[in-house]
């Protein structure tokens, strides 16, 4: 008999399970005489059992967040707790075994698998790895894990080259539930999928939390995904938080104008004549990292900047119950609208 894949279930679902405090996480630059802030000072938690969202365009942190979250990367400055525990002053078999319960599933589904290895040994690898059971326990479970995330028993002593993009991206969860987690970070798992699997897939995340109490950290650049499967939504530009708030607030009713951008940009199967709204284009480039702008990061490019929004940070305040912005101008009644006939500007860098 099949060996079943055992995951325990995290406490309530308000229970944080991740903290992030004032977390800034810098890279020197090839030349050593810079660095790229890649992430400066955020502060969000992740609760126990939700799925949260992290969207942003490409550059906005997000990836450096996600595998800061699960220890592959350290933090240069601030703290990320688990369970009020901080994994970095772990050492040794203690921090392995701390980090089984913290795990990534990336975006690329066929770089993140071994070609030399058949689909069924790199599943097994990381219980393996961390000495679960014998040969016989951990083949059992491997198979389970296989058929749980929907792949038939003949594609175990295949390669990857052997199997589609889905199939793989499932050999990569059916991987990552063999350690038993309770935290997955998906980094952009849908992103290099044809749009006929990226369903399939999503509404398999959406089982396996059910069946095991995941949590889960949901990392894309399509809205439309986010909002589908998020109960919170964190909006991220050049490594700060512009908005943080439950999914259905946030895509319905955004209170920053970066978020607002981002929704109007979302491609609406309607003739132009029947829309509703119309698109917010954001002038020129998201600024370099290793040179972000004064103030608000957002102001080289928001359409309503004022000259306090270069002169001062704006603060991390929460608008409305679980509703958090960063705008000096937003209120309860949504993000600042541009004033007729009067001068706005973006500002230099």
């Amino acid at each position: 008999m099949a060996a079943s894949v055992d995951i325990a279930r995290p406490s309530g679902i308000d229970d944080p399970i991740v903290t992030v405090e004032n977390l800034r996480i810098l890279f020197p630059t090839r030349d050593g005489k810079d660095t790229v802030k890649a992430v400066d000072g955020i502060d969000f938690d992740v609760r126990a059992g939700e799925t949260l969202g992290i969207i942003g365009e490409s550059g906005s942190g997000k990836t450096t967040l996600g595998r800061a979250l699960v220890s592959l990367i350290k933090p240069t400055e601030g703290r990320i707790l688990h369970r009020g525990l901080d994994p970095a002053t772990l050492t040794g078999a203690a921090f392995r075994r701390h980090r089984r319960d913290y795990q990534i599933v990336f975006q690329d589904p066929n770089a993140a698998l071994n070609p030399r290895m058949t689909i069924l040994d790199s599943v097994i690898e990381p219980a393996e790895i961390m000495k679960d059971g014998d040969d016989h326990t951990r083949r059992d479970a491997g198979l389970a894990a296989l058929a749980r995330v929907g792949l038939p028993r003949d594609l175990a002593e295949r390669y990857p080259h052997q199997l589609s993009g889905g199939q793989k991206q499932r050999v990569n969860i059916a991987r990552v539930l063999m350690l038993r987690p309770k935290v997955i970070v998906c980094d952009e798992v849908v992103a290099a999928l044809d749009v006929s699997i990226r369903g399939d897939i999503l509404n398999l995340f959406a089982d396996l939390q059910r069946e095991f109490g995941l949590t889960y950290v949901f990392i894309t650049h399509d809205i439309s995904v986010v909002s589908h499967i998020s109960d919170r939504i964190v909006v991220t530009y050049l490594g700060k938080l512009m908005e943080l708030g439950p999914a259905e607030a946030v895509v319905e009713r955004p209170l920053h104008p970066y978020t607002q951008a981002l929704l109007s940009a979302e491609p609406v199967p309607l003739p132009s004549a029947l829309r509703t709204s119309r698109r917010i284009v954001l002038e020129g480039e998201i600024p370099s990292p290793v040179a972000p702008p004064s103030g608000c990061r957002f102001r080289t490019r928001c359409p309503v900047a004022q000259p306090r929004c270069a002169a001062e940070v704006p603060a991390w305040r929460e608008i409305k119950p679980g509703h958090r912005v960063a705008c000096h101008f937003s209120t309860i009644e949504g993000p600042p609208q541009r004033v007729p006939n009067q001068q706005y500007h973006a500002g230099g860098e």
